[in-house]
């Protein structure tokens, strides 16, 4: 092709436009944040200041901006992505909800964002510069090839850069680090408008934000990229807006596509002097107005062909029969009502090429400047405005030959059918959809469609780019294959067990089966009754009156077959409820949600299943109260009621008590687009009492969100708007019962002015005399036949529950419980098994391996290295004290080198030890030697007057010889510091394996007892043989088992005399993540009860007196120790129940039953008694338990939440011991003490791991996991939520203190820091009450001075273990 020549360089003159438009939207390289417009304060940038949610001060614009059809000339900025052309509310009255705002926005990343702490900076300036403007102009022209003329005369610019995403504050947690930099420009030549929004390659690290409420807390927001103009002046209807976005792929592809050709570049039209219903994006369909398609099969070398050649038959729509394909209406309503979406939801890729030796485009223009100057040209030079040429077409940019290469091919045509999952019976499952094409990897393809009042084909099934409500113009479309596309063969147990699984090209969906319906993920059975359980809590000014409630009951019967939902609120202060009765849209969602359905119609639950999020906004006249209702359903539970959570905010007016409200029926529009509906209306009742009738009014805005399966194309003849019919409306608030109430009676069909007069079929108008369990089925005319829903049985009159457990017609495999439910029934694994992938068959739970006790591990010998288990496969090794190294590797470090000894004293190294002896003359420990000069004293009393020397040394801590009167060895020592204690010999010798442990009993010492035909235990045996391999004296560094008089392994067993100790089991093994270091004695417990002493009491209650008391564990016997306020009554202390051979450890107490709890290690149960006269035990679980430990009564729930330390499980169980289930099974290692607070539905617990202590919480069901304290803690063996302060206190053994935190871990506090040895606590009033294991006793501590008030000492001296205390009421709080 030739072309003019200026200075030597051809010029393009005449290169089609519909050539050199593709080639813009082909480029491949995404956009560099250097390819920004300018910006900084060196450029004149203000800068926003620092935080959450601010707004900068209003700019003045020298000249004036369109927006849509009216000027301006104020704009602001705020933090939160966004700009307007008035003062910002409060973040909380957008930022969390989707658009529209009811106020005018331009939002290029509306989210959350706080730039507090110098996360970011947000700039902005208005600009007049030529070089900002000259850039701005390519942009638009290149977008708008019809706006060439379009010269801005100023700009407005905005850029957040590297801001980051508001996130709650958390002790110890760290910023996310995911910041977002992007820009928006506002350009205007006095006529026109323009919006460009740029989002630099990696600049969008977060896709959205979480809300701030807390009822919405597990939600993720994406961003809101769109305009808005703002609510009509007349406040009746909504103004016009347009959003981009609506899922976060579509917010991750800002960055990856545009609509002008540059990734991550988008332009909009948004405002003129000419009319201008809505924003309109930039798209090349406006090129092609004269021409239905562009032909895609070329290569630069046809560019003559494009130019000359063109006609009809170059037409390129999808290879599919006519008679299948879809078609987008002309004007949809959306478009004639001013709204508008482009969902942007796919991916598509470039492949760029060299361009061909064919070619005889010329990439120079007569100002010499490259098209890949448009993503970011070097602005310090000037830019020209292009020129303008006399051609078809507006004359394009440049072209870089070195940028634009593209290849172009055509795609293939539709592929018959899609690839579908069959049925669980194994049977083929017939086609419902069509299946989109799929186009090879890296290939994108372009179309554009004919002007209004051509039909347009659509991609069937794909993602589409462009206008879904036909905004205008022609639209773009592209599709593409994603790779690693998820497949049912993984994913298909996302689908309901009703429903089966279908492939399409780029993903899968569920679809229910026959006889059932909903959104494939929840489905219900047609015709059956449906019921939902939920929650209301609300902040109300009825009147000017402030009311709160939190949490109480709501209930919902909805009689499927005639369109009948009932609404139970229960609870709500009387002045709220009487306000309410005229908000029935409360429960009108469920009518809605359920609607009978005439032919060609869905009700709600058919399009958003039991997921989706409701929010209302309703405003009363005439003063104009204003409250917003947002009901979010979380799915069915087991038994398939759905669950739904309601919170009510905001103004009403006041209703006096006397008053009952009327609402005639009525009928709602609701409109539908990709995943919102939305329905807004006005509504006028009466309020009547006697002769009094008033009327009032109020207007109602509806929005429902909720996601759909993007994968499998829409149903061609779906309506774009439906009408709900609602009939005999009732509201009633009963005082008595305090219950509000809804009634309402629903059918949902086609939008009709006037009822039609001729009788429809008893099926669609509820009619019919089908049993309310049964399904309709429409004949011809007024018949129909009546037919059973799925689960039940009868003649469709009259039908009852088919029990599927007792005929044997259910899928429950082996191992595993049928459980009957009305119309259908559940699986239930039995204790020990769990659900396989055929959500069936349950297998036996197979714990994971742990390397440490398998062998498997890498770590140096057990006597050199220990190994840490850290959950699944990995574990950690680290050398054992004494040896150096990687763990992997230990080398013994040689302790004589570092002169540890007292001069007089010999060193002699031993493997991972030392030990020091004094020389000849001298008597100490070789540590400190001392001159010997006592030649008249006994041995005994010359070690006593040694060890005596010793202490005037700082820190020293050694044993005392005791000495009788004679001088001679006592034959029982125990050390003064440590509670060691063992026999000796008349010289003073330790007679080995006598050691005993701190607080257990010491051993006999003296004559030898009469020899027993006991044959010896594995302690003992163990033990001779270490004996027998040390040549009968042990060094001070050799390890010797240490058992009790009957054999057993003491459950303390330390490392020679050092002060290395772990705990062991029953049969000597080590606990895991009990060994301590030196100065921190493990918390080691008893799995083995005491022998039995008789005569033994009866094990049956000894009744306890009225008022609050605390109960207490102490090996075989719970005691009792009343209160007087907050002192002990010490002289009333009784023991309340003896159970020989247990060792109680857990105790708790329920208030609304009055009855004891607690935990057995000994006999690895759970049980229970009353606090009556004679009540006996009753164990409720026996089964599948170790150790249990601690343990936790939920009154509210009836539920019981226990730890097993050697499980490693926390589990809980109804307080009949039924419906047991394991909560959590990983990354626990010492789990002991465990909390609950009722009330707010959280869980609390301790793992004492030696390596990584920490305490948890989660949500009652064991959702939402997380760590709250693990940093300054040592050994937190107690654990106590007071209902009352709202704190959550703990006692460390380890650290020695009593510290209290608030539920989220914030506020942090020490109470007491020189607690001895804390074993449980429990608080009450202002004091609390912990079990000490260096006293023996029960030890109480003020709140509020921390000081020690008190202490009980039983008379039996021996570890107590937990404690609880038993108040004569219930803590506040409701179910």
């Amino acid at each position: 092709m030739e072309g003019d020549r200026v200075a030597g360089r051809p010029v393009l003159s005449s290169l089609p436009v519909l050539l050199l438009l593709p080639l813009l939207m082909l480029r491949a390289a995404a956009l560099h944040p250097d390819e920004l417009f300018p910006h900084g304060e060196s450029w004149g940038d203000q800068l926003l200041q620092e935080g959450d949610d601010e707004s900068s001060a209003v700019v003045k614009l020298a000249n004036p901006l369109h927006f849509y059809e009216a000027r301006f000339s104020n704009l602001y900025v705020g933090t939160n992505g966004i700009i307007s052309t008035q003062d910002f509310p409060r973040e909380t009255q957008y930022v969390d909800y989707d658009f529209p705002t009811d106020f005018p926005a331009i939002a290029p990343f509306l989210a959350d964002i706080d730039t507090s702490h110098g996360r970011g900076r947000v700039l902005y300036r208005e600009d007049t510069s030529p070089a900002v403007l000259g850039l701005a102009a390519r942009y638009v022209r290149a977008g708008f090839p019809r706006s060439a003329r379009f010269t801005p005369t100023h700009a407005f610019l905005a850029t957040w850069e590297q801001v980051g995403a508001y996130e709650e504050v958390k002790r110890g947690a760290l910023p996310s680090g995911e910041l977002n930099t992007f820009q928006a420009v506002l350009a205007s030549d006095g006529s026109d408008s323009y919006a460009l929004f740029l989002y630099p390659a990696n600049g969008l690290q977060f896709l959205g934000t979480r809300p701030k409420e807390s009822y919405n807390v597990q939600l993720q927001l994406p961003a809101r990229v769109g305009f808005c103009r703002g609510e009509a002046d007349d406040l009746k209807s909504e103004g016009p807006y347009f959003s981009l976005t609506s899922t976060e792929q579509s917010v991750k592809n800002l960055y990856q596509l545009s609509n002008l050709g540059i990734p991550g570049v988008w332009a909009f039209h948004i405002g003129s002097t000419s009319p201008l219903d809505n924003v309109r994006p930039a798209a090349v369909g406006d090129l092609s107005a004269a021409h239905s398609s562009v032909p895609l099969g070329r290569s630069f070398s046809h560019a003559t062909a494009l130019e000359s050649d063109y006609n009809e038959d170059n037409l390129d729509y999808y290879d599919v029969n006519e008679e299948e394909a879809e078609y987008l209406p002309g004007e949809p309503e959306e478009a004639l009502n001013g709204h508008s979406s482009i969902d942007v939801s796919f991916q598509s890729k470039v492949d760029t090429k060299p361009l061909e030796e064919s070619s005889t485009l010329d990439p120079h223009t007569k100002e010499g400047t490259s098209l890949g100057e448009v993503g970011g040209p070097d602005l310090k030079g000037q830019v020209e405005p292009w020129d303008e040429r006399e051609t078809r077409s507006p004359a394009p940019p440049e072209v870089d030959r070195d940028s634009l290469a593209p290849s172009w091919e055509t795609p293939p045509p539709y592929p018959e059918n899609g690839s579908i999952q069959p049925y669980p019976d194994g049977g083929p499952v017939p086609s419902e959809m069509d299946v989109p094409p799929a186009h090879p990897e890296e290939e994108i393809v372009l179309r554009s469609y004919p002007a209004s009042g051509h039909t347009t084909p659509l991609s069937r099934g794909t993602y589409e780019v462009g206008l879904e409500d036909n905004i205008g113009s022609n639209t773009e479309v592209f599709t593409y294959n994603a790779a690693n596309k998820e497949t049912c063969e993984h994913n298909h147990r996302q689908c309901s067990r009703h429903a089966f699984c279908t492939d399409y090209a780029t993903g899968f969906c569920c679809h229910c089966q026959s006889k059932f319906y909903g959104n494939g993920k929840h489905c219900l059975p047609e015709g059956a009754p449906h019921r939902v359980n939920g929650k209301v809590s609300g902040h109300l000014h009825v009147g000017h009156t402030p009311v709160h409630f939190t949490d109480v009951d709501l209930h919902a019967y909805i009689v499927g077959n005639d369109g009948r939902a009932y609404t139970a609120i229960s609870h709500i202060p009387q002045p709220a409820a009487q306000a309410l009765l005229p908000l029935t849209p409360i429960g009108g969602l469920f009518g809605w949600l359920f609607a009978l359905e005439k032919p060609g119609s869905e009700n709600g639950f058919s399009l958003a299943g039991a997921a989706f999020t409701h929010d209302m906004e309703v405003t009363f006249y005439p003063g104009e109260e204003t409250v917003r209702i947002t009901q979010t359903a979380e799915g069915l539970d087991p038994e398939n009621y759905l669950s739904i959570k309601t919170n009510i905010q905001g103004q009403v007016p006041y209703v006096s008590a006397n008053f009952t409200a009327h609402i005639s029926p009525y009928k709602e529009l609701y409109h539908y687009s990709d995943s919102t509906v939305t329905s807004t209306s006005s509504r006028d009742y009466s309020l009547t009492f006697g002769a009094i009738n008033q009327t009032w009014s109020y207007r109602i805005h509806q929005n429902i969100t909720y996601q759909v399966c993007r994968h499998a194309p829409r149903h061609p003849s779906f309506p774009t708007t439906q009408q709900l019919n609602v009939d005999r409306v009732f509201a009633l608030y009963n005082d008595e019962e305090r219950v509000l109430r809804f009634a309402v009676t629903n059918q949902i069909g086609p939008v009709k002015e006037d009822s039609d007069p001729t009788p429809g079929n008893p099926c669609y108008d509820g009619s019919h005399m089908c049993d309310t369990t049964a399904r309709c089925h429409p004949g011809t005319g007024v018949d129909y036949t009546c037919e059973c829903a799925s689960g039940y049985q009868g003649d469709g009159r009259n039908c009852v529950d088919e029990n599927e457990c007792a005929t044997g017609f259910h899928r429950c495999g082996p191992n595993s419980v049928c459980i009957n439910l009305p119309g259908s029934y559940r699986c239930e694994c039995r204790s020990g098994y769990e659900f396989a992938d055929d959500r069936h068959t349950c297998i036996l739970i197979t714990p994971p391996a742990n390397p440490c006790e398998d062998g498997s591990h890498t770590c140096a010998p057990a006597g050199q290295a220990r190994c840490v288990h850290h959950g699944g496969s990995t574990f950690s090794c680290a050398c054992l004290p004494g040896y150096a190294g990687d763990g992997h590797q230990c080398t013994d470090v040689d302790e004589c080198s570092e002169n540890r000894c007292h001069p007089a004293a010999t060193c002699y190294n031993t493997p991972g030890s030392f030990s020091c002896r004094c020389q000849p003359g001298y008597y100490g420990d070789g540590f400190q030697c001392i001159p010997d000069s006592t030649s008249s004293l006994t041995p005994c009393e010359q070690q006593q007057r040694h060890a005596q020397a010793q202490y005037a040394y700082p820190g020293a801590r050694f044993h005392i010889p005791q000495c009788d009167e004679q001088g001679n060895f006592l034959p029982l020592q125990c050390h003064g510091s440590t509670g060691f204690c063992w026999c000796v010999d008349p010289d003073g010798h330790e007679v080995p394996g006598t050691q005993t442990p701190p607080g257990s009993t010491p051993p006999h010492c003296g004559p030898s007892p009469e020899p027993t035909q006991r044959p010896p235990t594995i302690c003992e045996r163990w033990r001779e043989n270490l004996l027998e391999h040390y040549g009968g004296t042990p060094r001070d560094d050799q390890y010797v088992p240490q058992c009790d008089d009957l054999g057993h392994f003491i459950p303390l067993q330390c490392h020679g005399k050092s002060d290395f100790c772990w705990c062991v089991d029953k049969d000597g093994r080590e606990v895991q993540g009990t060994r301590s270091q030196p100065g921190t004695t493990p918390a080691c417990i008893p799995t083995v009860a005491p022998p039995m002493v008789r005569p033994t009491p009866r094990p049956d209650v000894t009744p306890p007196s009225v008022g609050t008391f605390l109960l207490y564990t102490q090996g075989q016997q719970i005691g009792y120790l009343p209160l007087n306020g907050t002192r002990l009554q010490k002289d009333a202390a009784k023991t309340l129940l003896s159970l020989h051979g247990s060792i109680i450890v857990g105790i708790d107490y329920d208030c609304r039953e009055r009855m004891v709890y607690w935990t057995d290690v000994a006999g690895r149960t759970i049980s229970r008694a009353g606090l009556e006269l004679g009540a006996e035990p009753e164990t409720i679980v026996n089964s599948g338990l170790i150790s249990p430990e601690g343990l936790a009564i939920d009154h509210i729930r009836r539920t019981m939440y226990w730890t097993d330390s050697v499980l490693d499980k926390i589990e809980s169980a109804l307080l009949d011991g039924s419906e047991r289930k394991v909560l959590f099974y990983t990354d626990l290692v010492n789990p002991r003490a465990i909390a609950v607070d009722p009330i707010r539905g959280n869980l609390y617990w301790t793992d004492w791991n030696r390596e990584a202590p920490k305490i948890e919480t989660s949500s009652l069901d064991g959702e939402n996991r997380r760590i709250l304290i693990n940093t300054d803690i040592g050994l937190p063996n107690g654990l106590t939520f007071d209902p009352f302060s709202k704190l959550l206190c703990w006692a460390d053994a380890g650290t020695k203190k009593l510290e209290c935190t608030l539920p989220d871990g914030t506020g942090r506090r020490v109470i007491q820091n020189n607690l001895k040895y804390p074993f449980s606590i429990v608080s009450y009033a202002d004091h609390f009450y912990h079990t000490d294991w260096r006293r023996d006793g029960v030890v109480s501590v003020n709140k509020h001075s921390g000081q020690f008030t008190d202490e009980y000492l039983p008379e039996q001296r021996s570890h107590l273990y937990g404690i609880t205390a038993v108040y004569p009421y219930c803590p506040t709080g409701r179910k």
